[in-house]
């Protein structure tokens, strides 16, 4: 039944603005939501939002899609999870395979680190110790066998469910680790990684202090981008783990640094 409105009578291109203009609006929408808005099948809102995804309109979700993100703005991590999901979740892997036994590691705030944790649960790496900030990256490794946890205490970022300011780092001034995994908003040739809030990029560069090397952890959305807040230079980054996506111009200008990349 086609709604009273004649929604369903609209052609492609018109009714692409239309949802363009609900992603304005609202800052995201499912396939469910252009089914009952439009009158058309699931086949074809998918096709809408896979289309204006192709010309980077809008960043394809599970079950929908969002706006293109702001890097210079912070986003709830239940909106970030839903974006990229494959990307992160191969990233996740390649990172995870790094990791020795024995070995210390950090992970900081952000839904890649969180896919870090993940994979090192169901590894068979065991003896190593996790250093972390973010709520959801202790509660990822709480209950796993072969894994110690220390968590980062500090001041609650609810946006981000990491804990940051004077106490987080000061415990972590006492610290060291073999690798830090840096999940960042924005990653470029100029600035190096960089995150919307001051007090998570100050924490950030105080872990590439305390660490032996440094693995920024990005898909291909946040390479040549840059937030406000600078988290350490360039020369500090040992290596970049990200997708088959990520531009070759980048890649290869990383490479001529001296910086690894792995294309997960």
């Amino acid at each position: 039944m086609r709604h009273s409105n004649g929604a369903g009578l609209l052609l492609p291109e018109q009714r692409r603005r239309a949802i363009l203009g609900i992603l304005e609006r609202q800052g995201q929408v499912s396939v469910q939501d252009l089914v009952n808005q439009f009158s058309i099948s699931a086949v074809t809102a998918r096709s809408d939002l896979d289309a204006l995804s192709a010309t980077g309109a809008l960043i394809r979700s599970h079950g929908g899609a969002v706006r293109q993100l702001e890097p210079t703005r912070d986003y709830p991590l239940e909106l970030k999870r839903s974006i990229h999901r494959a990307e992160k979740a191969q990233i996740g892997l390649a990172a995870a395979s790094l990791v020795q036994p024995g070995e210390v590691i950090i992970l900081d705030s952000g839904t890649t680190t969180t896919e870090i944790a993940r994979q090192l649960k169901i590894s068979a790496v065991r003896g190593i110790t996790v250093i972390s900030n973010a709520m959801n990256v202790i509660s990822e490794l709480a209950d796993a066998p072969g894994i110690s946890v220390i968590s980062i205490g500090g001041v609650l970022r609810p946006v981000s469910l990491s804990f940051v300011g004077p106490q987080a780092e000061t415990m972590l001034n006492d610290l060291h680790a073999d690798r830090l995994f840096l999940a960042v908003d924005g990653f470029d040739l100029e600035h190096g990684p960089t995150t919307p809030d001051v007090l998570e990029a100050h924490l950030n560069g105080l872990m590439m202090s305390v660490a032996k090397e440094t693995t920024v952890v990005a898909d291909f959305s946040k390479l040549g981008r840059c937030s406000v807040s600078r988290i350490g230079s360039i020369e500090q980054v040992h290596r970049l783990i990200t997708d088959k996506k990520a531009p070759d111009e980048f890649v290869k200008a990383l490479q001529a640094r001296g910086i690894e990349v792995i294309q997960a």
